[in-house]
């Protein structure tokens, strides 16, 4: 259980941007800006909403269209 809120938590960390990829000739690495942690997990929730939130409002205006075929 607290590897997948550890995960979860990354995850939004990535989608929130405070978790950079470097890289050069000899080595990648991660950057993480700890200052901006906390907000990007708050960020990468939010626009995980806003993705869900737009899925279900397209779904409602489906409902809306009728796709009958009169032979």
């Amino acid at each position: 259980m607290i590897k997948f809120i550890l995960s979860v938590v990354v995850v939004l960390a990535l989608i929130g941007g405070a978790i950079q990829f470097k890289s050069t000739d000899q080595s990648w690495s991660l950057v993480v800006n700890k200052e901006a942690a906390m907000s990007s997990v708050q960020n990468g929730a939010v626009k995980i909403y806003d993705f869900g939130s737009e899925l279900v409002s397209d779904a409602d205006k489906i409902k809306g269209v009728d796709l009958a075929i009169e032979r």
